[in-house]
């Protein structure tokens, strides 16, 4: 039967597919609405299979509190301009919300849950890969279900950072200290949040590269062990001071740490606000990026 534009451009609206897939489907289902959108589907799982080995670096990182509960997501694409792409910023919010409703033990069951719309966000992510063209996936989450969290997103998706509270102020309240925070952790990435969680291991390893270096530097010959141990404990602070959150200099104003940040804001707030813990999600970060060599890729176009 023949397939008339309106069809095809209603399809189109119905699956955000491009028009000549949407044609072409309606051809396939005779012209069947329901059937044309299945058959598109089919062809999401299959095209979600076919660029599933393609690298997917970019993309964005999201953090929100939805119901009290807070979410931070990262979402994979292959170039940073689908990043901003309003489809695929609203299936980063769509999967922010499922995990802040349906609490998924794993990534499993994250993908199994029911997106919403009658499909699984497995199935969206597949429509995804259809609509938009490009290897997209849900790599990692993490949600804080009790405390007061607040959320920051730095450079439109770069950097997602959640911060939970344990206080007896509201979310209102805190809002500005945990932006502070957040931020602070979005720019120095610390590898602990205080000193009381770096491990005897980390300890040991600084010790002995302390050692090393004192032992390597003329002007420490001959000092007793007693003052080599008190210059050990200094520079330890040090290392405490640039290692973890809550012993760095606030970066609004170095003359406090974060801690002695947020036990003053607390106190001019007339509250408790103990912070409890953080995400920090950087997209793409472990992923090894692919390495685009132009001159060879306009070598190949101009053979073909």
């Amino acid at each position: 039967m023949a397939i008339s534009a309106k069809d095809v451009q209603a399809l189109r609206e119905k699956t955000g597919v491009g028009m000549m897939e949407c044609k072409k489907a309606l051809v396939e289902a005779d012209g069947d609405m329901d059937k044309a959108v299945e058959i598109l589907r089919e062809r999401g799982l299959a095209a979600s299979v076919k660029k599933g080995d393609r690298i997917a670096a970019e993309g964005a990182a999201y953090a929100t509190v939805i119901d009290g509960v807070g979410v931070v997501v990262e979402v994979n694409a292959e170039t940073d301009f689908v990043g901003k792409n309003e489809k695929f910023v609203d299936f980063v919010h769509g999967v922010a919300a499922v995990v802040a409703k349906s609490a998924p033990a794993d990534m499993d069951a994250l993908m199994a849950a029911p997106y919403g719309n009658g499909r699984s966000v497995q199935e969206e992510q597949q429509e995804m890969v259809l609509v938009i063209g490009e290897n997209i996936k849900v790599r990692r989450f993490e949600r804080f279900a009790q405390g007061v969290s607040v959320p920051y997103v730095h450079a439109g998706g770069k950097i997602g950072v959640l911060v939970n509270f344990e206080t007896d102020l509201t979310a209102e309240q805190v809002e500005t200290i945990g932006k502070d925070v957040a931020m602070q952790i979005a720019a120095m990435n610390p590898r602990f949040w205080d000193k009381s969680l770096v491990d005897e291991a980390t300890l040991e390893e600084e010790k002995s590269i302390m050692k090393v270096q004192m032992a390597n530097d003329p002007k420490m010959a001959g000092k007793p062990e007693k003052v080599l141990e008190g210059i050990i404990t200094g520079k330890l602070r040090k290392f405490y001071e640039i290692n973890c959150l809550m012993q760095q200099a606030f970066v609004k104003d170095d003359s406090m740490s974060v801690e002695q940040y947020i036990e003053s804001e607390a106190k001019k707030l007339g509250g408790s606000v103990k912070f409890a813990n953080a995400i920090r999600f950087e997209k793409g970060e472990g992923i090894e990026k692919r390495q685009e060599n132009f001159a060879e890729e306009i070598a190949k176009q101009l053979q073909k």
